[in-house]
């Protein structure tokens, strides 16, 4: 133990219980686990929020703590001060501060890295969290030295209790409190602001000039740097609003007259200003392809969306057709923004559920024609909504002629198409036919892949939906994705998927990094392909006038993939 002294005495205390030292290795606990689960929310934009990257997140969290615990257990003997604990809190703070004000740049500049997919995040997690988890790291062996308790072990049991219990606090108060209420950035500020506090503290009751300086300076740096990031203005355009919730990063960014939503820096649906129920992306126009495969489209009474979203789809059928249409939404704050900024009211015709989509069919009693599937991220796929015993679930509560739609972000053939292969003969092993249409051409793109699965045991040919596409009016023209009609696929050595073995991750791992290709349709719908409809078949605008957005990188435009297109 080191000799006691003005500088470094433990016999200083906060309440008379706890002293000094003890609370810097509290906070440190807090700060630690608080910055891991952040870790998350700010690597998942560009890298995802798979399995692998989340182990990758914790092993150098543990890593940088174990480097720190240490170099500084060597140091404590000779340099374990009060002093220099608020030092190491302070430096804490300054980069907590610099990743409030440019963790973006710092994320973007590791994405060059050749790794492969699996462990590209290992660039930015250490860059960008190794160095204040590797200073957090000599908190505890320094509040050893410092302990009032006799005895190495007592001392050094005494104080990693308290570290793990500053953990546990931070890691249910950043889970629990933090993240639901406050954005990154501001989380972020909170962690700095309780390091320079517990700084100050430890540098009462006379603290030096210098000392002084470094604490109101490092105030100001983490002030300054939060400030700098409240401007309001995104590359993709004006941020509307924007927030963290209990599920992901969530803003609304208005670009010219398309308001689109992001997740987790990601775009996830769209909608145009001066004409709210159309469709600005392609892929949600092959939503109303069910309605060519059912016998009589009057027949689909009732539909279930699980996504909501920007509620693209459900806005769009409560417009079109005579249907009751039930959405099943996880993230309520997704709900409420869909009501404020994308023109969402709840009716008899239109009923919002907050709940998990397994769930909520599990106790539902009611029986649905149509069951959209709209909640799958490119990065992250929720795996009980992919499995066998969940499509059993969703074939008890269809009718008898009932379909399920699948909205499946993956490639149609190569080596990212393993997740589209498996969801394929997921399904193709509960219901009698599974059809597929690929919505931005090219076999190796990544991209909205339409599944339906009918209960139905008769083959609709891609010649009967041109047919039924010419003579019913279904509002909208679906011509040119019946181009796209897939039946009968080869899923080679695909799994099928089950509660107890699903490696959704290990499926969606090829995709990390890959450009993924959102069509976007043109200003005007033409309303139907058939005679009520009005169109020639020559104007383009007839077939959607599909307009392809140039695929970006992943790693160069966080913005622009894939969520779980909820729309």
């Amino acid at each position: 133990m080191a000799d006691p002294s003005p500088v470094s005495t433990p016999a200083a205390v906060l309440d008379g219980r706890v002293s000094k030292p003890e609370a810097a290795v509290f906070v440190s606990g807090v700060a630690s686990m608080g910055l891991e689960i952040l870790a998350g929310r700010i690597i998942a934009p560009q890298f995802g929020s798979s399995i692998y990257t989340w182990g990758t997140i914790i092993g150098v969290f543990l890593a940088a703590l174990s480097a720190g615990y240490h170099r500084g257990g060597k140091l404590a003997t000779e340099e374990a001060t009060e002093r220099r604990l608020a030092r190491l809190l302070l430096g804490t703070a300054v980069w907590v501060a610099l990743l409030v004000f440019a963790g973006d740049l710092l994320l973007r500049s590791t994405v060059a890295f050749p790794l492969p997919s699996r462990v590209a995040s290992l660039p930015a997690v250490v860059l960008l969290f190794g160095p204040p988890t590797y200073l957090l790291g000599f908190i505890s062996p320094y509040g050893a030295e410092l302990s009032r308790k006799e005895g190495l072990g007592r001392a050094s049991g005494h104080v990693y209790a308290v570290g793990t219990i500053g953990s546990i606090v931070g890691a249910f108060g950043t889970t629990y409190f933090l993240i639901p209420s406050l954005g990154v950035d501001a989380i972020g500020l909170v962690f700095g602001l309780l390091l320079v506090a517990t700084a100050a503290v430890l540098l009462l009751p006379s603290p030096s000039r210098d000392s002084i300086l470094a604490v109101v300076g490092v105030l100001v740096v983490l002030v300054a740097a939060f400030s700098s990031g409240a401007a309001g203005v995104a590359p993709e355009g004006q941020v509307v609003y924007q927030t963290q919730t209990p599920y992901q990063q969530l803003e609304v960014i208005d670009s010219g007259d398309t308001r689109t939503l992001y997740l987790d820096g990601q775009r996830h649906s769209a909608m145009d200003l001066s004409d709210p129920n159309r469709h600005v992306f392609s892929y949600t126009r092959y939503f109303h392809l069910p309605y060519l495969f059912a016998d009589d489209p009057d027949d689909i009474d009732r539909v279930l969306f699980i996504g909501g979203g920007g509620f693209t789809g459900p806005k769009r059928f409560v417009e079109e057709y005579d249907a009751t249409v039930d959405v099943v939404e996880i993230d309520p704050e997704v709900i409420d923004v869909a009501k404020r900024y994308f023109a969402v009211e709840e009716s008899e015709q239109l009923r919002i559920h907050n709940d998990d989509g397994r769930r909520y069919l599990r106790n539902t009693n009611e029986t649905y024609d149509l069951i959209v599937l709209d909640a799958y991220k490119k990065d992250k796929v929720p795996f009980q909504l992919t499995t066998r015993e969940f499509m059993e679930l969703s074939n008890d509560r269809l009718s008898e002629d009932g379909m399920v739609f699948a909205n499946v972000i993956s490639a149609p053939s190569g080596p990212a198409s393993r997740f589209y292969r498996a969801e394929y003969a997921t399904m193709d092993a509960v219901y009698p036919n599974v059809y597929s249409f690929p919505t931005a051409g090219g076999s190796g793109i990544i991209q909205n892949i339409e599944m339906v699965a009918t209960k139905d045991a008769a083959v609709v040919t891609e010649e009967t939906l041109r047919d039924r596409n010419a003579r019913r009016d279904i509002g909208i023209d679906l011509s040119a994705e019946i181009d796209d009609y897939r039946v009968e696929e080869d899923v080679g050595d695909a799994p099928i998927l089950r509660d107890d073995y699903a490696p959704v991750d290990a499926l969606l791992d090829p995709m990390v990094g890959q450009r993924y290709v959102i069509d976007e349709a043109g200003s005007v719908e033409n309303a139907s392909a058939g005679s009520d409809g009005g169109g020639d078949g020559d104007d383009p605008e007839d077939e959607g006038d599909r307009e392809r957005v140039e695929p970006v990188p992943l790693e160069s435009a966080p913005a622009e993939p894939a969520l779980p297109l909820d729309d």
